[in-house]
């Protein structure tokens, strides 16, 4: 791992900062202008829409033109939604409506460049250290915007409402500024047809039995996430009975399984190997969730239940991930990792209107109820396929 490792993980570490700012300050001040679940639950709801609106298109761009530059501007689109956000509440223009086209772009700026990064991965780290790479991205691209951040962004925010997004907007640009420096050895795919190419990178994901119901698997988890998350912000509040800061803590609490598990998560993909490892790991996931849901509304208690949940979604993730990258060919990379993500995400915004209206008729403790079954019925579903054997298949396919 050389100097281009080292580089994208600082990028990562730059652009990740600024997302984690503005996704985290875009909620509580939704706050500030209703306490409507819905209303709060629609700022999640646009947010999560790029993912399934441009995936496709952004990979494309990722495999046609130089992966830097589609990195890059990823990075601008960041620094003007910052920008806008930062004039609208120095000037007072902050309204429901602003608060969804700027989570709309900033998470369309979050669809190019985690495509774009994830794309780079193989291309400045051998094959060997694909596990260990994509846990170190996971927990920066991940662990920076929903756990060590938001602390940060709730202090600012109790500050001056728009200082978050002006620091954002100073950490997108640095990003951009850095990501120019990458160099990495993917050959661009000559220009062709864009449907013929989407068309190409779907078949393959969905033509691999594996990579489809890992798909599958992570698009029901996604579902119920998107709703436990969208609501959490209520929970906290209303619950645990916590400010803007506390809401902060209460996510940086995750870090620490998060950031843990990424020190050993290779060791245990080694020692349990990928399919038994993305077992656990989704078997954890149901238990964690029931666990906030049944729990007493104890700031400690639900700061571990939510360790539990962070460790073990980041072993699945980097399992999936480096599965998608061990067993896609490099041209068409691009392609399939954002195939994955528009179906896999695609049910996000579902997912996280449905946790405004589960809490909205029965209570905030139902969501958490509704997503453990939800992922209940991801481990039935994938288990047969994400196995041993499946993976033994897999390895088969791809050396034949």
């Amino acid at each position: 791992m050389g100097s281009g490792w080292r580089r994208l993980q600082v990028v990562a570490v730059s652009g990740s900062a600024g997302e984690g700012l503005l996704l985290t300050a875009l909620p509580l001040m939704a706050v500030t202008i209703t306490t409507d679940p819905r209303q709060v639950a629609l700022v999640n709801v646009v947010g999560q829409l790029p993912w399934l609106l441009f995936s496709l298109v952004a990979g494309v761009l990722i495999d046609r033109f130089p992966r830097t530059a589609v990195l890059g501007a990823a990075f601008v689109v960041q620094a003007v939604a910052a920008a806008t956000l930062g004039v609208a509440a120095a000037v007072g223009w902050l309204s429901l409506p602003l608060l969804l086209v700027v989570s709309f772009v900033v998470v369309t700026s979050q669809v190019l460049g985690d495509g774009a990064s994830g794309a780079l991965v193989p291309d400045v780290v051998g094959p060997e250290g694909l596990a260990a790479a994509n846990a170190r991205m996971i927990v920066i691209e991940r662990g920076v915007v929903q756990f060590l951040v938001p602390p940060l962004s709730g202090f600012l925010l109790a500050v001056a409402l728009g200082l978050s997004a002006w620091i954002a907007c100073g950490t997108a640009v640095v990003a951009l500024w850095l990501a120019r420096g990458i160099s990495a050895r993917h050959e661009p795919s000559p220009p062709g047809n864009p449907l013929r190419d989407v068309k190409v990178g779907l078949a393959f994901l969905v033509g691999s039995p594996l990579l489809r119901n890992i798909t599958l698997a992570v698009a029901l988890g996604s579902f119920a996430s998107s709703a436990g998350v969208s609501m959490f912000v209520l929970y906290a509040t209303q619950e645990l009975h916590v400010g803007s800061f506390g809401y902060g803590v209460l996510l940086a609490c995750l870090a620490v399984g998060w950031i843990g598990g990424s020190f050993v998560v290779h060791k245990v993909v080694d020692w349990l190997g990928y399919a038994w490892s993305m077992r656990f790991a989704a078997i954890a996931g149901v238990v964690s969730q029931l666990l906030i849901a049944v729990l007493p509304p104890v700031f400690a208690l639900v700061a571990v239940s939510l360790g539990l949940l962070s460790s073990t979604t980041l072993l699945w993730n980097v399992c999936s991930q480096s599965s998608r990258q061990r067993f896609t060919p490099k041209p068409l990379l691009g392609r399939v990792l954002t195939s994955h993500r528009a179906l896999a995400w695609g049910l996000t915004p579902l997912g996280a209107l449905t946790g405004g209206f589960v809490a909205a008729q029965w209570g905030l403790r139902w969501v958490w109820v509704m997503a453990a079954a939800v992922q209940l019925l991801s481990v039935v579903l994938m288990w047969r396929t994400v196995s041993p054997k499946g993976f033994a298949v897999e390895e088969a396919r791809v050396a034949a």
